[in-house]
């Protein structure tokens, strides 16, 4: 994994990012022939910390050397504010839990709403409240491509071919992000139905390389050597859902632990080779990173999480968007 401490030669994701800068390319119009792709992990409230990497590219104007952004449950999230031009208010917002707490209290399931209600977290304080801006998204020449599992091949999904209003993009979002259980029934979205990414694919690699990326940074929540690892009861209650709403994702479920150290060492080794094709860099929280849960209600950690994640990818950008082989 490269250091965030120093970047002594020029990664080429980074080379690919300032040529684009400096020539004013723009999305669609490239004469470089790359795609270049901006990857968010996700992790429920966790992913505050890719949050905060984002929040540092779109302060130093870097999003429009990206071709399309890729997002895994609360990555899509993520990707959705830095795409509508506004991701400080998004990413600030997160740090005031008892802002959002609707969103996942006990008392949801009195008013038979999901324990974790993403319609009112998206349509209500996203949109309403928040104003989170699906027009300017829909109309950014920057793609957004929220990833989701389906429910019967449990296989990961992009899910940008089914976007094209606001009503969809929504959708797409709360599918992105739909736990298993915890947030109701799979999200069904133009005739087919899906769970949170993060089943199948919690760090959008797998899919953006499919669809041609040659450079691709991607934001992770998840400092080194900390791999999805489930509580067992967890496993064991996810399971028993699995098997009766959404069979077909059980086997993915079931393999997240060895997917994820399998993605984590693919990540390693092309980080740490900057000849190799594709070329992927991918940006770690520092060691000192605090620990964030998926379901954090302390405002002051997430707000250290966000500054934490600002930190390691501005760190990487003063010294790597200036070094030279």
């Amino acid at each position: 994994m490269v250091s965030n401490d120093a970047v002594v030669r020029q990664h080429p994701v980074l080379a690919v990012v300032a040529e684009r800068l400096a020539s004013g390319s723009r999305p669609g119009e490239r004469p470089d022939g790359h795609r270049v792709v901006l990857s968010i992990e996700g992790g429920g409230n966790r992913g505050v910390i890719a949050g905060g990497m984002a929040l540092a590219l779109h302060e130093r104007g870097l999003l429009s050397a990206f071709d399309a952004v890729y997002g895994a449950s609360s990555g899509a999230l993520t990707a959705a504010w830095l795409l509508s031009g506004d991701i400080a208010t998004g990413m600030h917002a997160w740090t005031r839990p008892a802002d959002f707490a609707r969103f996942s209290r006990l008392s949801n399931l009195l008013r038979r709403r999901p324990l974790v209600d993403l319609s009112w977290l998206i349509g209500e304080y996203y949109d309403r409240r928040l104003g989170l801006n699906a027009a300017e998204i829909l109309a950014n020449p920057v793609s957004i491509h929220p990833l989701a599992t389906d429910v019967d091949t449990g296989s990961a999904v992009d899910l940008h071919p089914r976007i094209s209003d606001k009503e969809s993009l929504h959708t797409a979002l709360r599918a992105s992000a739909a736990l298993p259980l915890v947030a109701g029934k799979p999200v069904e979205l133009a005739g087919r139905r899906y769970l949170d990414a993060g089943v199948a694919e919690s760090v959008p690699f797998e899919t953006p390389l499919a669809a041609g990326a040659t450079h691709m940074l991607v934001l992770t929540s998840r400092k080194n050597d900390d791999l999805a690892q489930d509580p067992l009861v967890v496993r064991r209650i996810a399971d028993a859902w699995l098997r009766r709403a959404a069979p077909g994702a059980r086997a993915a479920f079931l393999a997240r632990e060895t997917r994820s150290a399998a993605t984590a060492e693919r990540l390693a080794n092309h980080s740490a080779d900057p000849d190799g094709s594709p070329a992927v860099l991918a940006i770690r929280p520092g060691p000192d990173t605090p620990r964030v849960a998926r379901m954090e209600s302390d405002g002051s950690v997430i707000a250290a999480g966000l500054a934490a994640g600002h930190d390691a990818m501005a760190a990487i950008l003063d010294d790597g968007m200036t070094a030279r082989s």
